[in-house]
């Protein structure tokens, strides 16, 4: 009698261990399904601020003489400037760079003889700072009329800015998380899940190219300055639980 209750214990014993062990092997192995998604944001939008920039230079033997042809050359500049309704409040004339030029001679058999002076450079820029695009534009490509008052301006190409960039961004983030979110339920439906609680969520780079260009998307970031009509596009990598 002792030894069959016994071995009923045993039995019992090793049939409740089993289940143990095998819900355990089954928990072990079970892991929580998930969905990783990137979503795109992207907007088409016209600059509203453009910077343009222009250099002039006088050279002279005489510094004195450099300085005052190089301050009425700035006059000229100017006038010209405000006449085509351009506010003085946005003219920026920078520091005048001086350069002292040397010329290298050599003897006729090709032995370095000295230096010679050959005159001062002065250089000036003027840069202009306008939400008036449109109208810089046209200064721009115009401004070879100083040519004719003996003035050699050497205009560079505008750079073209937007000053509501911070809302833009916020605006790309909302459109690039639902087109995550619209993607994960979709892979989700397919899968025959639910989607569940979002886990984590990352923002890719914020990325500025000009339209109609064959920019490359850069892992830093592109900031496109050379056109005026731009796109702006931005990732969010978005995951989340499967029920």
């Amino acid at each position: 009698m002792k030894n069959t209750i016994s071995a009923v214990l045993f039995a019992i014993a090793i049939i409740a261990s089993s289940a143990i062990l095998g819900n355990a092997v089954i928990n072990r192995n079970k892991k929580a399904g998930t969905i990783a998604v990137t979503g795109l944001g992207q907007s088409d939008f016209t600059s509203d601020l453009i910077v343009w920039e222009a250099s002039f230079n006088r050279i002279n033997h005489d510094l004195q003489r450099a300085y005052a042809d190089l301050e009425n050359d700035k006059k000229v500049i100017q006038e010209y400037l405000v006449s085509k309704g351009i506010p003085d409040s946005v003219i920026v004339f920078k520091a005048v760079n001086t350069n002292r030029n040397m010329k290298q001679n050599y003897s006729a058999s090709g032995q370095y003889i000295g230096q010679e002076f050959t005159g001062y450079t002065l250089t000036q820029s003027v840069q202009i700072d306008s939400k008036a695009v449109e109208q810089v534009e046209k200064i721009s490509r115009e401004v070879t009329e100083l040519l004719n008052r003996g003035i050699q301006l050497y205009s560079m190409p505008p750079r073209y800015y937007y000053t509501q960039l911070d809302d833009l961004k916020i605006e790309m983030i909302s459109r690039a998380t639902g087109n995550a979110r619209i993607r994960a339920e979709k892979i989700a439906s397919n899968s025959g899940a639910r989607l569940g609680e979002l886990i984590t969520a990352r923002m890719g780079i914020f990325q500025i190219t000009g339209q109609n260009s064959n920019e490359d998307y850069s892992w830093g970031g592109v900031y496109n300055t050379s056109s005026k009509e731009k796109t702006a596009s931005i990732t969010m990598k978005l995951s989340y639980e499967v029920k």
